[in-house]
């Protein structure tokens, strides 16, 4: 038996892991563990289907040379963007692009991290299924 990895974890630097943690709560995650020092080195949160872990910058990010967007799912993207809005977050309004025609949403991190949410319901699940051929997997 081959040997495999799992678990795919984005690690992202951050300024202000509190700031960061409670952000990341807004959009669903689970904060899971810390490394229980004062001030915290990293974290890590959890959500349906995802993980991320949060590591104490020294320095800003450079976003603009990261390269790298994240994406998450909403079954029901109306109410969860607003959700978002009550928490104080700042999501764009809703878009309708040829890739997501049911709807996405943008919003960025505290260290400005790009975050897109498309709104990913059963009936996008099943057409997904049936388009690339398989069924109820």
């Amino acid at each position: 038996m081959a040997a495999t990895a799992g678990w795919f974890t984005p690690m992202l630097h951050a300024m202000d892991l509190a700031r960061s943690i409670r952000f990341y709560e807004a959009l669903g995650f689970e904060l899971i563990d810390t490394d229980r020092c004062e001030p915290l080195g990293w974290a890590r949160l959890h959500c349906q289907g995802g993980a991320v872990m949060l590591l104490r910058a020294e320095h800003p990010p450079e976003i603009d040379k990261q390269g790298v967007m994240f994406y998450m799912y909403a079954d029901d993207l109306p109410p969860y963007r607003q959700r978002l809005v009550y928490a104080g977050l700042e999501p764009t309004e809703i878009r309708y692009p040829d890739h997501g025609p049911s709807g996405e949403i943008y919003l960025r991190d505290p260290d400005g991290y790009f975050i897109g949410v498309v709104h990913w319901s059963e009936k996008e699940h099943t057409e997904w299924l049936q388009r690339i051929g398989r069924s109820g997997v």
